[in-house]
């Protein structure tokens, strides 16, 4: 059973069933018993807790943040959601929702408010402290919710929303039931409580990026709380960890599928010129920061004796001689194959020290005009606060191939895609209502309808 990260006595927590990787990825695969921080004598049909509650909106044709009127002018449409709704998922006799049946509207609810839960959990014990909600002037709770047949997902000023992805072979897979995206999402939320909203003048493109980077590893470093994903992950690559595997890949819609790669080759110099998309801009930082937690992997395997040195040294040179991979290979899994147990140590306190650094480092970074340099910048100083800089050569050698600090990112170009996060809902907080057109009685009439889900679809389609 797995257990949130916060710290404390976890008897009477409560139990919930979760998928740590999308159940269409492995249909055979079942859900996993976990226990999140909340007593169950606490919790509340919905689910709810003090933090948060799910309820299922009917009638909601729009999702959250800023929508547009008939005349093409936005207004603001934020929780509560006050129109009619499913009835709350309610516990067990037992106080628990570990009763639930997937392939249920009940189990997908359980399921959204369990994942959310238990990242919360593990990133309050980095943080050393509970997340402060960035909307927390206005809503005590965070709201969670799906839209079906919306095709995205995102959080917001007092909300975390999902929907659906229509597959390549046209199945529809539920984002409820997506780890990696609801950890993702809450992601945002967290680097909105330690980093912060730029000033509206003051949001970079770099800024964007970061945030997917940073969502990205609140992700992965939940998901490798699992010990079904570390036995898996190791099993299948013996502990080399830049072949095709599922710690790599983020938001996997089937086994062939995914968003992008935490493992690539891209540099600064191939945004100098401009950049379309946050995702494909964050490559950078992101493949970055995947070779510094790969090299302090290895680190820590050299360290406990799972490896030679020679074997870590053969796995730098690779990156620049493919034709050494199958010796590498080899080596690998001869390593693991004597001590797997050592690995599983190496790769946890991978994961907890790359967690610990980026809390420090979120804490030294101002959200104004943030650049990847700034956030290189931050980690070696987090580094030599925690280590006394004992990964200062390995994230020199990193942010310098990737030219972070060498090449800034040049300007958006071109209008962003329906599925661009940058200059969208995602910042917008209520006070920005003020640079928009003043709503007329019509529109504020066409929020309250949306509210309470009774707006026609004519009224709703511009």
């Amino acid at each position: 059973m797995r257990r949130g990260g916060t710290k404390g006595d976890y008897i009477g927590g409560t139990r919930f069933r979760v998928y740590p990787q999308p159940p269409f990825s492995d249909p055979a695969a079942p859900p996993e018993t976990i226990e999140i921080s909340t007593p169950a004598g606490r919790m509340r049909a919905g689910p709810a807790d003090e933090r948060m509650y799910f309820v299922r909106p009917v009638g909601k044709a729009y999702p959250y943040g800023i929508n547009r009127d008939p005349r093409g002018r936005p207004f603001f449409f934020l929780p509560p959601w006050t129109g009619p709704a499913a009835p709350p998922v309610e516990p067990g006799p037992d106080g628990h929702f570990d009763h639930l049946e997937p392939g249920t509207p009940e189990f997908e609810g359980a399921h959204l408010f369990a994942v959310t839960r238990f990242v919360m959990d593990v990133w309050e014990r980095y943080l050393g402290h509970p997340i402060r909600w960035h909307f927390g002037a206005d809503f005590e709770q965070l709201q969670l919710s799906v839209l079906p047949k919306w095709d995205n997902g995102q959080v917001g000023y007092g909300y975390l929303e999902v929907g659906s992805i229509e597959r390549s072979d046209g199945a529809l897979v539920p984002l409820a039931l997506n780890f990696d995206v609801i950890a993702h999402e809450l992601g945002h939320g967290l680097i909105y409580s330690e980093v912060g909203l730029p000033a509206l003048d003051a949001e970079s493109g770099e800024y964007f990026g970061f945030h997917e980077v940073a969502a990205d590893w609140v992700a992965m470093i939940a998901a490798l709380h699992f010990s079904s994903v570390t036995g898996a992950l190791l099993s299948t690559t013996s502990g080399n960890l830049y072949t095709y595997n599922a710690l790599n890949r983020f938001s996997e819609f089937s086994l062939n599928e995914e968003i992008r790669l935490a493992s690539n080759t891209l540099k600064m110099s191939d945004f100098a010129e401009g950049w379309r998309d946050e995702h494909k801009l964050s490559q950078p930082l992101s493949g970055a920061l995947f070779d510094i937690f790969v090299d302090i992997f290895h680190e820590a395997l050299v360290e406990v004796g799972a490896i030679r040195r020679t074997l870590e040294d053969l796995a730098d040179a690779t990156e620049n001689r493919p034709e050494l991979a199958p010796a590498m290979q080899a080596e690998f899994d001869a390593a693991f194959l004597a001590d797997p147990g050592a690995f599983v140590f190496a790769l946890e306190e991978a994961r907890d020290l790359t967690g610990d650094l980026l809390v420090d480092a979120w804490r030294r970074l101002s959200p104004d005009d943030l650049t990847y340099a700034d956030f290189a910048d931050a980690m070696i100083d987090a580094d030599l606060a925690l280590t006394g800089g004992a990964a200062q050569r390995v994230m020199l050698d990193n942010f310098r191939w990737r030219e972070i600090g060498l090449v800034e990112a040049g300007p958006r170009i071109g209008p962003p895609g329906r599925h661009a996060h940058a200059f969208s809902a995602r910042t917008a907080v209520p006070q920005d209502e003020a640079d928009m057109w003043p709503m007329s009685y019509r529109q504020r009439h066409l929020q309250a309808m949306m509210q309470r889900g009774r707006c026609c679809a004519r009224m709703q389609g511009s």
